[in-house]
């Protein structure tokens, strides 16, 4: 070995000794409970001017925070190594919303711990969405029954092109949204009003199936479903599925879908869906993912009507078939079609 070799040698081994000596010094100053600008003060007076930096201090007070204290550089690194990640599965497992601060005091950890570790497991926060209502269990096991049911029906014989879904949604006449807008650093946005409480509107009611949309009404302004409006509704949807749709009219027979709502379950509803001859479609309470107006066309319906204003109920009309003229019947067919895939994620959830 030649003497610039064995000098360039010695000159790390030392390097290393003296950084191995500076972190047994923060570590004594941590444990007697300086902060880590003071224990740096503290370290260079005794060891040098340029012994630490009070940034390099912090860093390891924080992983002696964290319940780290192995003094090789490599474990300095890396995660903390006795942290226990099953046990913080387990608390996640059991209360999904549990707070990192709740975390961090039941594992006796820091904060800043519990963050690193849930970003090991590539864990996000997400808000579930709203829905209206809680279900409960019996809510849950009717949900499973049906839907059970419905998959086993489905592999046996398909029945998806004989279903005509309907639903009602309500239209405003001014679609208000608040848009980000484009400004100087100290300039003040302009204001958007909040949409009024008792906005002018109308009531959509729509009927579709696998290949477009055979019948719509807009209810008179204000005006709501009863029992003997949604009779009346369905035997012109009779009609208009009699001209546009005979062979599911004669042959293969139909198969309504709507939710229970008390107009859709009423005694003069049911014996009019009797003198019909349609099958009804069971549909659990509480259950829009399961409702392809919900789930699909009244989603997208939501997009177009952003933003839009109507003067008049002539003007809401034509917007309405406008957008039901613009979907493709691949569009409805997609609706209609995603039932048994989320049939199937009620009974595997």
């Amino acid at each position: 070995m030649s003497s610039a070799v064995w000098i360039s040698s010695r000159s790390r081994a030392k390097k290393m000794a003296d950084e191995e000596h500076i972190r047994h010094c923060m570590l004594y100053e941590f444990q007697l409970g300086r902060k880590a600008t003071e224990a740096a003060k503290n370290i260079c007076s005794a060891l040098g001017q340029d012994a630490v930096r009070a940034r390099k201090c912090q860093r390891w007070f924080e992983k002696f925070r964290e319940g780290n204290f192995l003094l090789d550089d490599k474990s300095g690194r890396g995660r903390v190594s006795n942290f226990d990640q099953e046990a913080l599965q387990a608390l996640l497992v059991q209360n999904p919303q549990i707070t990192q601060q709740e975390l961090a005091t039941t594992l006796n950890c820091s904060q800043k711990t519990i963050s690193n570790q849930l970003r090991a497991l590539g864990k996000v926060q997400k808000f579930g969405k709203w829905v209206p209502h809680e279900l409960t269990d019996n809510n849950r096991n009717q949900r499973i029954t049906i839907c059970s049911s419905l998959l086993s029906r489905q592999n046996r014989l398909p029945f998806l092109e004989q279903i005509v879904t309907g639903d009602e949604q309500w239209v405003l006449y001014v679609n208000l949204k608040r848009r980000p807008q484009w400004l100087d650093k100290n300039e003040a946005p302009q204001p958007t009003p909040k949409p009024d409480l008792h906005a002018k509107k109308v009531m959509l009611c729509v009927w579709w199936n696998f290949k477009g949309i055979p019948h719509y009404e807009l209810l008179p302004s204000n005006q709501t479903i009863t029992s003997a409006v949604y009779s009346a509704q369905l035997e012109r949807l009779a009609q208009a599925l009699r001209e546009k749709e005979p062979a599911l009219i004669n042959r293969k027979g139909i198969i309504l879908h709507h939710d229970n709502a008390q107009p859709h379950t009423a005694r003069i509803t049911a014996e009019k869906l009797r003198q019909l001859e349609w099958e009804v479609l069971p549909q659990p309470a509480y259950s829009p993912d399961i409702a392809p107006s919900d789930y699909h066309l009244f989603r997208s319906l939501q997009n177009f009507l952003v933003g839009k204003k109507f003067n008049n109920e002539e003007c809401l009309k034509n917007a309405m078939t406008e957008f039901f003229a613009s979907k493709s019947q691949e569009f409805y067919n997609r609706g209609i079609k995603m039932l048994p895939e989320r049939w199937a994620q009620v009974v595997e959830n």
